[in-house]
């Protein structure tokens, strides 16, 4: 999980750059490295051709450059050698622009989960829109999911995943204040513990002036689990210093995903509702 410092970057070229030298770091410390939501956006400003570039004229510029970015990514995934989940980036798609989370193997190949929920900002002051369902994502490790930011605050969206045969969520990241990092954290923590797995989050951080999109950026790059048997009393597996750049590498077992599931003092995944549940009613008093 890597909380990854948002700064001036002139080209998609130095971004290409930017991701060899933290994925070099990884190299032979982590087979799956994750990313934070959007930030390839620390690029909008001088792709819109500005030092200080609008809100608006950076996602567009963004949505531009879409392309080449997605191939910046991948071609650093293979030169790394590693599993890569790249964050997330604005891109066109059916008219409407749409937040896109890839999933890269070391072989280039790659799938794409977009972000389902949308917040006010994104809905208000980027026109992102909804793109679609939550998926699982075949491995060598096992299936996986990506819940993008605001997507683990939902349990449906997650719980779907867990349905699916997941046993990893990954939450790539972006908040602006540390109340927002704080809802990214407790939805992490919650939907692990819903259905006793491991949640990894990765955030932007550090304060960017030259960006209007990701001005100010908060939160710890971590791995959740269920505060339960074979796991840390806490739920909170590993945890980086907040709003300090860097790697957090820890390791994510799918053991004890099912050891817990079969042996935990409860039974969070098996006992959640899988039926509608009957309607709430005010209750009477006598």
């Amino acid at each position: 999980m890597l909380s990854w410092p948002v700064e001036p970057t002139p080209s998609v070229a130095a971004f290409g750059r930017k991701l060899d030298h933290w994925l070099a770091l990884a190299r032979g410390r982590a087979d799956l490295c994750l990313l934070p939501e959007y930030a390839a956006v620390e690029l909008g400003a001088a792709l819109a051709g500005r030092s200080v570039a609008s809100e608006a004229e950076e996602v567009a510029a963004m949505v531009a450059a879409a392309p080449g970015i997605l191939a910046e990514m991948r071609a650093a995934a293979c030169r790394a050698g590693l599993w890569v989940q790249a964050g997330t980036l604005p891109m066109l798609e059916d008219g409407r622009v749409v937040n896109v989370a890839p999933l890269i193997a070391p072989d280039g190949r790659m799938a794409i989960q977009r972000k389902c929920m949308m917040t006010r900002f994104e809905l208000e002051s980027w026109g992102v829109a909804s793109g679609g369902a939550p998926q699982v994502f075949d491995t060598h490790f096992g299936r996986i999911g990506i819940a993008i930011c605001y997507d683990v605050e939902f349990p449906k969206h997650v719980r779907m995943q867990a349905e699916a045969g997941a046993w990893l969520i990954l939450t790539p990241s972006c908040t602006d204040t540390r109340a927002g990092a704080a809802r990214v954290r407790i939805g992490a923590q919650a939907r692990a513990l819903e259905n006793q797995f491991y949640v990894a989050v990765a955030h932007t951080v550090g304060v960017a002036p030259h960006s209007a999109a990701l001005d100010a950026n908060h939160g710890q790059a971590a791995l959740y689990g269920p505060p339960d048997r074979g796991f840390p009393e806490d739920g909170v597996v590993a945890a980086g210093p907040a709003d300090v750049p860097g790697w957090l590498f820890a390791l994510a077992d799918p053991a004890l995903v099912a050891r817990v599931r079969a042996e935990g003092a409860v039974r969070n995944h098996q006992d959640f509702p899988r039926a509608p549940m009957p309607p709430c009613r005010p209750a009477s008093f006598a």
